[in-house]
């Protein structure tokens, strides 16, 4: 009796049609991932300085942005419409794909991947990737949970994974706590949604919130709630302000190399999901969220250039410009148009590359002086010219000077804003750029300045500088750390005076989202 009806359920159950092509980003992440933890099991992979992992991390790494571009110009809803592969999808990937290598490469022999096990580091930084891949596909209310807790569980564990240093410990903990609060927000704010809308595809909620099934529901309390309880779980996720609290002390305890994931991969997978949402599911109810959306930029922009200013460690002062760049990334998202979307875009891929050359050159300041301060690059032009360069052009494209990448992002940006009628978020931002280079231009005073001056720190003493180096410290850049910091910067500076092909991919990026955006 129990055989047979299982038999007729089976029989009867069909599940999805699955599109193997399009999964083959998230497919080699996956596979990779499994490849690496179990290589880690090998003795040979467990000897001080082995290549092994790394390059098996890196070459899986590579083959998923090999995947993404075999897929390049395909829009396809797969999973009977879980995720989304079109060229957003596919940007993102590969600019994740991208942040993961300089990641590893940064992070070769340093103390995270000795600690916790090379295996299992590496095999966590594929995980959250894949989880990234998810979130910027994701075309459904459970798959955009499902991409964030794969993208947040995996970093839960990589912030403390130097666990012998109380810092990295208080940095997971911390990260877990706020990243639980605000994943629960998520799903709650999720299900109000699903409880007025009776939908968890973005297509299904967009036609039912446009009138499509004869019921106007812009002015329903559930749906409003739920919408602003998903808006603040974004925000948790993004470092938009005032949920912003955990950034800095997360980004400063963690090990380097996560912290150059977390602040680059993970905040441009998080706001693409943030504007695939608002502008698919949510585009009916743009009079709703634009203005709440707009004020949350405002605020996030002033906010953590502000908060910048006094910090003298170099992780927490990227930390809160960071949360300043979450911002200028949201005001692309608050004009709700395609011109929008792709500045977006543009200001993504740039706010990474400056943001990579920026964590490069820490990390040979961490390995060099023991610490994070600033006080640790006043020697930095002599040590290693290319590393003093690379810095300085950083920050001064994150400062948004002309000739650089960052300047044509924000320009962009700008220019969305006033043709989308945000002329004052426009003049916030203007404002909030300029206030951002007392901090940017400190850290390259601190780099330039001449080695016989004196560093005051932040306890007020004054610090002689530094003649030589301790027999225990690394005064010489390592390869992979040199040539991430040189690639990406000199990056930041071709794109800023040809940036013509970051804008066709951004253009791209842009029209993925066509039909459902002006």
């Amino acid at each position: 009796m129990i055989s047979s009806a299982l038999t007729f359920a089976s029989a009867h159950i069909q599940g999805p049609h699955i599109a193997w092509g399009p999964l083959t980003t998230v497919g080699v992440l996956a596979l990779g991932a499994i490849v690496v933890l179990l290589a880690g099991l090998h003795p040979a992979s467990r000897k001080e300085g082995s290549r092994l992992l790394p390059a098996l991390t890196i070459v899986t790494l590579l083959a998923t942005i090999t995947a993404d571009i075999w897929h390049f110009g395909q829009d396809q809803l797969i999973i009977a419409g879980a995720l989304r592969v079109d060229d957003l999808a596919l940007i993102t990937d590969m600019v994740c794909a991208f942040s993961g290598i300089t990641a590893v490469l940064v992070g070769f022999r340093s103390a995270g991947p000795r600690h916790a096990g090379a295996g299992e580091f590496h095999s966590l930084m594929l995980f959250s990737i894949m989880g990234m891949a998810v979130l910027a596909a994701a075309a459904d209310t459970v798959t955009l949970f499902v991409g964030i807790e794969l993208l947040s569980i995996p970093l839960y564990v990589l912030c403390a994974a130097e666990y012998r240093r109380s810092r990295s410990l208080e940095s997971g903990l911390k990260y877990l706590i706020i990243g639980s609060i605000g994943s629960a927000t998520l799903l709650y704010g999720l299900a109000l949604i699903y409880g007025a809308t009776g939908k968890t595809s973005f297509g299904a909620i967009a036609q039912v919130l446009s009138g499509g099934t004869g019921r106007n529901l812009l002015d329903n309390t559930l749906l409003l709630f739920g919408m602003g309880l998903v808006l603040v779980g974004f925000a948790f996720k993004s470092s938009i302000a005032p949920f912003h609290q955990w950034t800095p002390d997360v980004y400063e305890g963690a090990p380097t190399p996560v912290t150059l994931l977390m602040v680059t991969a993970t905040k441009a997978a998080a706001l693409v999901a943030i504007l695939r949402f608002t502008s698919v599911a949510m585009i009916s109810a743009q009079s709703k969220w634009s203005p709440m959306l707009a004020v949350l930029a405002a605020i996030t922009m002033v906010v953590g250039n502000v908060g910048a200013l006094g910090q003298t460690s170099l992780k927490r002062m990227l930390g809160y410009s960071g949360v300043a760049q979450a911002g200028y990334m949201l005001s692309g998202v608050v004009v709700g148009t395609r011109l929008g979307a792709s500045a977006t875009v543009f200001y993504i891929v740039g706010y990474v590359l400056m943001n990579i050359a920026a964590f490069a050159v820490i990390q040979h300041v961490e390995q060099s002086t023991g610490e994070d301060r600033l006080s640790g690059l006043r020697t930095l032009s002599k040590r290693s010219p290319a590393l003093a360069w690379s810095l300085t052009i950083s920050m001064l494209a994150l400062g948004g000077f002309p000739g650089t990448v960052g300047f044509i992002g924000k320009f962009q940006l700008i220019r969305a804003l006033v043709d989308g009628n945000h002329a004052w978020l426009a003049i916030v931002l203007v404002i909030a750029a300029v206030i951002s280079l007392g901090y940017y231009l400190r850290v390259v005073a601190a780099i330039w300045m001449p080695a016989s001056d004196r560093v005051r720190t932040e306890s007020g003493e004054q610090l002689a500088p530094i003649a030589g180096g301790s027999p225990e410290l690394d005064l010489v850049p390592r390869v992979p750390i040199l040539l991430v910091a040189v690639v990406t910067a000199a990056a930041c500076v071709v794109l800023g005076v040809a940036p013509q092909p970051l804008f066709h991919f951004a253009a791209h990026a842009g029209a993925a989202l066509t039909s459902l955006i002006p």
